[in-house]
């Protein structure tokens, strides 16, 4: 099968090697090498995204956009197969497309320190601010709803209406952690109720991961692009809050080790204020702590909602997994909340820094 993909994108198999590349959860990826050259072949999960076409059609119009506006900018789009097509579909439905593997650069899986979340919030932000004059009405909502605070609730709410009683026993703590924070679904309602935001091109996975460094971690460019549709800034920041402060993950069991470092957090401030702080509106800056509240909330809550559905979307590897994981994202947002005086002070020094700079 995959001799058959490589053929349909020109390489000779008898002159390349594959192997599984990365740490992504969505899509099969791996990497080809062979003939002194280095290529990223992914098949789509079509059970996650349900038309590969749409993506493909998005990348090509933000490929066409950067090569007209920003040429210099490393935008890693997938390449056209033999027949000139960006996706090639095999007879069992599955779709695979082929990417340049950008020489020199490195991924990781975990911040580590300031600098890489400095330089990865810089990455998310320049590549919002570049598509400033883009035309987001364009570009295809590849995952609808995907950041739907609104839509995460109901579906909570029917999930509580149809659970087992055992399960909604067990979770009782986090049903009422969920009301608890009623408060960020109501401002979360105005702000899109009112459109008090700008939508924008938003990249909407801002893991560590989704971006290429050097060798000296600095930050190359941003990648994983299949998720780039319209959206708010609250996305990318808020998903950056919610993955980079905490040493740990969702999956950490012992809730003590969830801290907040707040030197990560400042450096995701200056971070994408570098980049987007001339740009983003009164109402944005305003709700820029806002930001993670909102995502560490809308996490939990659709960890707790699949627990309540008996884990029928995230994968589970223990009976309690996605009770663990709402758990964790609960106790997450809290210490975040706890914190949220201290980083009022930061963001001010942050955004000072931009008018000085300026």
């Amino acid at each position: 099968m995959l001799n058959k993909i490589l053929v349909a994108f020109g390489l000779k198999p008898s002159q390349y090697t594959v192997h599984p590349f990365g740490s992504g959860l969505i899509n099969y990826t791996l990497k080809v090498s062979g003939n002194g050259q280095d290529y990223i072949l992914q098949r789509i999960n079509v059970n996650v995204f349900k038309a590969p076409d749409q993506i493909a059609s998005n990348l090509n119009l933000l490929q066409a956009y950067f090569k007209n506006t920003y040429p210099d900018y490393n935008f890693v789009a997938p390449l056209p197969s033999a027949t000139g097509d960006y996706l090639v579909k095999t007879d069992k439905g599955e779709y695979y497309r082929l990417f340049p593997f950008v020489k020199g650069s490195t991924t990781t899986d975990f911040i580590s320190n300031k600098k890489e979340a400095f330089e990865a919030a810089k990455q998310f932000g320049k590549f919002t601010c570049m598509l400033k004059d883009f035309d987001a009405s364009a570009l295809n909502y590849t995952l609808t709803d995907f950041h739907n605070l609104k839509l995460r609730f109901d579906q909570f709410k029917t999930a509580c209406q149809n659970a087992q009683e055992s399960r909604l026993q067990e979770a009782a703590k986090e049903v009422k952690e969920v009301y608890n924070h009623y408060n960020i679904l109501q401002n979360y309602n105005q702000l899109i109720g009112n459109n008090q935001i700008p939508v924008r091109v938003i990249h909407h996975d801002t893991k560590i991961n989704n971006i290429l460094f050097d060798d000296k971690h600095n930050g190359l460019c941003v990648i994983d692009l299949d998720t780039v549709m319209p959206g708010y800034f609250f996305s990318d920041v808020g998903d950056m809050m919610r993955t980079y402060l905490s040493p740990v993950t969702e999956e950490e069991k012992d809730f003590s080790k969830i801290q907040i470092r707040e030197d990560i957090f400042d450096a995701i401030c200056k971070g994408y204020i570098a980049e987007m702080g001339k740009i983003l509106t009164e109402t944005e800056k305003q709700n820029f702590i806002f930001s993670g509240k909102l995502m560490m909330y809308m996490q939990a809550i659709r960890f707790l909602t699949d627990y309540l559905n008996n884990d029928i979307y995230y994968g589970i590897k223990y009976p309690d997994h996605n009770l663990i994981r709402a758990k964790n994202q609960f106790d997450l947002l809290n210490k975040y909340i706890n914190c949220e005086k201290k980083f009022e002070r930061i963001l001010a020094k942050a955004q000072d820094g931009l008018i000085v700079a300026s």
